[in-house]
């Protein structure tokens, strides 16, 4: 009797999310939200700059909402909802 089954190669997984340019991007939006987080409380510490609290919020606002915004356009990418989808 001949043999029915047919060899195949291995099976290859091409994962839209195993690229490392996202988690890059990714470790640069974290760290946009980070350096955000620590600039909103300098006039509190060091007590000379109290003038300047609006100044320092403004920039740490600016700054986590554009890490925010990276952050949520990479991983909509990953999740395959990008420019890119075939």
């Amino acid at each position: 009797m001949a043999e029915t089954v047919q060899p195949r190669g291995p099976k290859t997984t091409d994962n839209n999310a195993n690229q490392t340019h996202y988690y890059k991007t990714l470790v640069v939006a974290i760290a946009l939200g980070l350096i955000g987080t620590f600039i909103r409380f300098v006039p509190d510490v060091c007590t000379s700059m109290g003038q300047q609290t609006f100044l320092f919020s403004a920039i740490a606002n600016i700054s986590m909402i554009v890490g925010a915004l990276i952050a949520f356009k990479t991983v909509f990418g990953i999740l395959g909802f990008g420019k890119n989808r075939d």
